[in-house]
């Protein structure tokens, strides 16, 4: 299948049954009417995948929809371009990158679909076997009491998620900070909680030219030495390919990682390093185990009974026959907090594209807007607008069986609740006053964890990661390059020095308001 050349995904003959089946749709699909025709109903959309159980009975699917869904993955070649993936071939095409950030979490020694690989696999491990043996090293130093991690987009947002997620697994007594704004209040918020002489800081930039996170390493190498301290070898790290920029700045421990790993892909690599220094280098690979799980599951399993596929698919079917236009993440466990945050990126960036992988406009809605809160806090905020609001908002609840605490009572309540909320956006309640009608049929996806664990921790964002590359598959777009970000730092560099100057040339007639009014 020649997925980089195939048709538009809209010029397809399984899109075509698809825009049908939802005009058909049109007067009402009613998901518990749908259970009560279909006695499988909860055996056929349940899926089991590595670490984590999935139950996608209350979403607005029937089978025949889902069987033209993996048709019309057959058709735009999906399979063949995740083939394209772990075979390292070149699918980011806009800069020319393979995209094998799945390399980062085989096993030592695994055969790779491209012997060419082989060698890159060893290297991988040789850079992750120096990682690890750093942060044990970090980890069994009494006097670092303190690690702050000073990076941003990719290089913040994972380990800053997974560092939380897994706290119940980090050793007691040494305390991870995460700082990414390029606004000083966070810097010096966490810089007057610190002593030079425990503090470890953590460099993580790609090219060390990030411009936040080179101002961030630049005020904690002043503050360092403006405190008394003196050896910056031992007390700053990077993670960085940029070798020379790392040693200019003084820097000795210096980890690398390579171009085919993008940033939002990038904490199986050196940016892992303040999630292995949390938790352990044990602990850490049993985190790569968990991911490499859920790859395999992608690779290898067919199309109805995958996963990530299954997802990818049912976010298609949403996005582009249904009109829904966003999706919220409900994690019912407060250590998944910044999970929502961090699949923002992850989706957002990937497949928030208007063009197609040749540069084409695309006349069909791509990434939705992902947003929200850990459970039960979500319930007092929006979920109000989930039940009974005008716009139809697919949840995505996450929950995890076992507590990491025994306080008595707590996980009975939140499972319960969990457990409710599913119940209540699908069946609703009827109500002849109005304000206390519920009309119910909103969908939802609910995955299970056993317990929150490296292992499974890692299969649930390799889950996202495969799922988020599915959807842009189908629609045609290159997943992995953000020139989106660009243009706003680009301007950047030109208004700051006019904030001093002044300067207001070339600027359209608000942003040179606007900038007078700041300057004062």
């Amino acid at each position: 299948m020649d997925w980089e050349n195939r048709p538009r995904c809209d010029q397809l003959p399984a899109w075509g049954q698809l825009r049908a089946q939802s005009q058909a749709w049109a007067k009402g699909f009613d998901v518990r009417a749908a259970f009560a025709a279909d006695a499988q109903r909860t055996a056929r959309f349940g899926q089991e995948a590595p670490e984590l159980f999935a139950d996608l009975s209350k979403s607005c699917i029937d089978a025949p929809t889902e069987d033209l869904l993996f048709a019309l993955a057959r058709e735009c070649g999906v399979e063949a371009h995740r083939d394209a993936m772990f075979a390292g071939q070149p699918i980011n095409n806009t800069e020319q990158r393979a995209v094998l950030h799945t390399l980062l979490r085989a096993p030592a020694g695994a055969p790779q679909a491209d012997a060419a690989w082989d060698a890159a696999l060893a290297e991988v491990h040789g850079t992750l076997d120096a990682m690890l043996a750093y942060a044990d090293q970090v980890r069994s130093d009494a006097a670092i009491t303190d690690v702050v991690n000073i990076g941003i987009g990719g290089s913040d947002l994972g380990p800053q998620m997974v560092v939380r997620a897994l706290d119940a697994f980090a050793a007691p007594g040494r305390r991870l900070h995460f700082v990414s704004n390029v606004d000083g209040h966070e810097m010096a918020s966490v810089l007057r909680r610190l002593k030079p002489e425990s503090t470890l800081f953590l460099v993580a930039s790609k090219t060390f030219t990030t411009a936040e996170t080179m101002a961030n390493a630049r005020s904690a190498l002043a503050w360092f030495r403006q405190n008394g301290g003196s050896d910056v070898a031992r007390h700053f790290a990077a993670l960085s390919t940029n070798v020379e920029a790392a040693r200019a700045f003084g820097i000795s421990n210096i980890f690398g990682f390579w171009d085919w790993v993008g940033g939002r892909y990038s904490l199986w690599s050196a940016i892992g390093l303040p999630i292995a220094i949390a938790i352990g280098a044990e602990r850490f690979r049993e985190f790569l185990a968990g991911a490499h799980a859920m790859d395999e599951h992608f690779s290898s399993a067919p199309l109805a009974a995958n996963l990530p596929v299954r997802l990818g698919l049912l976010d298609v079917w949403y996005r582009n026959f249904l009109g829904y236009t966003s999706r919220s993440i409900a994690p019912y466990h407060s250590a998944l907090a910044r999970l929502p945050a961090y699949l923002q990126q992850l989706e957002m960036e990937s497949n928030g594209k208007r063009v197609d992988r040749h540069g084409a406009a695309l006349p069909y809605g791509t990434s939705p807007v992902l947003w929200g809160e850990p459970g039960t806090n979500g319930q007092h905020a929006y979920f109000q607008m989930l039940h009974q609001g005008s716009d139809v908002v697919p949840v995505e609840f996450i929950a995890v069986r076992e507590a990491a605490h025994d306080l008595p009572g707590h996980q009975s309540a939140l499972l319960a609740n969990v457990l409710a909320q599913a119940q209540a956006l699908m069946q609703g309640k009827a109500d002849a006053g109005g304000h206390r009608d519920f009309p119910g049929n909103r969908p939802s996806t609910f995955l299970l964890l056993q317990a929150l664990t490296p292992r499974s921790l890692g299969a649930l964002i390799a889950l996202q990661e495969h799922r988020v590359f599915v959807s842009g598959s189908v629609w045609g777009i290159n997943s992995f390059d953000q020139w989106g970000v660009e243009l706003g730092k680009v301007l950047a560099k030109d208004i700051e020095p006019r904030l001093a100057s002044g300067d207001a040339s070339g600027l359209d007639a608000s942003t040179a308001g606007l900038l007078q009014r700041l300057r004062g």
